[in-house]
C-alpha cells in the first residue's frame, strides 16, 4: 500500500488545478458575459408544481437503503469473495418449471430480492411521478438547460456556488442529473440486470442473441458507477449548500430551517447501518430457508 500514497497529493493537486482553472475562467470578460447569459437554471414549466410532496420522503429513504445493499452486494459479487452459503429455490407446487431449479450464492439471492423491492418501489415512484406532476420539475423543457446546466457546474467548480432554491426550481445541472437517474441510468439498471440475473429464460436462444450477455454486462457496472458518483455528489452538496432546509426539503416535505428534516434523516441512517449490519449469513440463512434450501 506504501507505494500507492503517492495518489493523494496527486489528487489534491489535479483537483486544486481544476478549481483555479474554473476561478480563472469565471472571472475573465468571456466567462462573465457566459455567466450572465446563461445564470445556471431555466424557467420552470408553468405547469410545474412547487414544493416537494411527503411521499417524495419515503421515496428518497427507501431508494437509499435499496442501493445501499444493491450497491454492497454486486460488489462483493464484483471482487470475487467467496460465497458464504448458496441456496436453491424450492420447485414444486404451481410454481414449478421445467427448468430445474438453479444453485446460487446467497449473496445473489439478497441481491436479487432487494433489486425486486427498487423495482417496485421504482413503478410506484413513477406512477407518483406523473400523477401529482412532479415530472415536470426533472425533465428538461429547453435546450438552453445544457449551456445553463455548464454554467451551474464552473459555478460549482470555482466554488461560488449557484443559489439554491430546490423547493421552486432545480438549477440547470440539478435538473439534468436527476433526469439521468431517473429515466436512463435506473432503467438500464433495470433492463441489464434481468438479463444477467438467473431469471433470464435459459431456452431463449433468439431472444439471447438479439440481447447479448457481454452487453448486459458492459452496461451494468458502470451504470453502478453512476450510481456511486451521483449519490456521493448529491449528499455533498445537500449537506454542504443549506442542510437544514434542504434535509427538510427531502424528507419532511417542508421550507424552513428546522431540525424535522434533519431527525427524519438521522433515523433513516440508523436504519441503513442497522441493514448493513443485519445482512450477514448468519441471519440471512432463516430467511432464504424460507423460500429454498441453504447450502454451504
Amino acid at each position: 500500500m506504501a507505494h500507492l500514497l503517492w495518489i493523494a497529493p496527486l489528487a489534491i493537486l489535479v483537483l486544486a488545478a481544476i478549481v483555479w482553472a474554473a476561478i480563472a475562467i469565471r472571472e475573465s470578460a468571456g466567462g462573465q458575459r457566459f455567466l450572465e447569459q446563461f445564470p445556471g437554471e431555466t424557467e420552470p414549466a408553468l405547469a410545474a408544481p412547487v414544493g416537494l410532496p411527503a411521499w417524495l420522503g419515503w421515496q428518497h429513504f427507501l431508494n437509499a437503503l435499496f442501493l445501499l445493499l444493491i450497491v454492497r452486494t454486486g460488489w462483493q459479487m464484483r471482487s470475487g469473495q467467496r460465497p458464504p452459503a448458496y441456496w436453491t429455490r424450492t420447485n414444486a407446487g404451481r410454481f414449478r418449471t421445467k427448468n430445474a431449479p438453479r444453485r446460487i450464492s446467497l449473496t445473489l439471492w439478497l441481491h436479487l430480492g432487494v433489486d425486486a423491492l427498487w423495482v417496485i418501489n421504482g413503478v410506484v415512484f413513477y406512477v407518483l411521478l406523473f400523477a401529482t406532476g412532479q415530472w415536470l420539475r426533472i425533465v428538461p423543457t429547453s435546450w438552453d438547460v445544457v449551456p445553463n446546466a455548464l454554467s451551474a457546474a464552473l459555478q460549482y467548480v470555482s466554488l461560488d456556488w449557484p443559489v439554491e432554491n430546490g423547493w421552486v426550481n432545480y438549477n440547470s445541472l440539478q435538473l439534468l442529473a436527476y433526469f439521468m437517474t431517473v429515466f436512463v441510468a435506473a432503467p438500464l439498471a433495470m433492463l441489464t440486470g434481468i438479463r444477467m440475473s438467473p431469471l433470464w429464460p435459459r431456452d431463449a436462444a433468439r431472444l439471447s442473441r438479439i440481447y447479448p450477455l457481454g452487453i448486459a454486462r458492459a452496461v451494468h457496472f458502470p451504470v453502478m458507477l453512476y450510481f456511486v458518483l451521483f449519490v456521493i455528489a448529491h449528499v455533498t452538496l445537500v449537506l454542504a449548500t443549506g442542510a437544514l432546509r434542504n434535509l427538510n426539503h427531502m424528507y419532511a416535505g417542508r421550507d424552513d430551517e428546522g431540525w424535522l428534516g434533519f431527525g427524519i434523516f438521522a433515523v433513516s441512517l440508523v436504519v441503513m447501518i442497522a441493514a448493513w449490519l443485519f445482512a450477514r449469513p448468519l441471519l440471512l440463512r432463516p430467511i432464504a430457508g424460507l423460500g429454498g434450501k441453504v447450502t454451504r
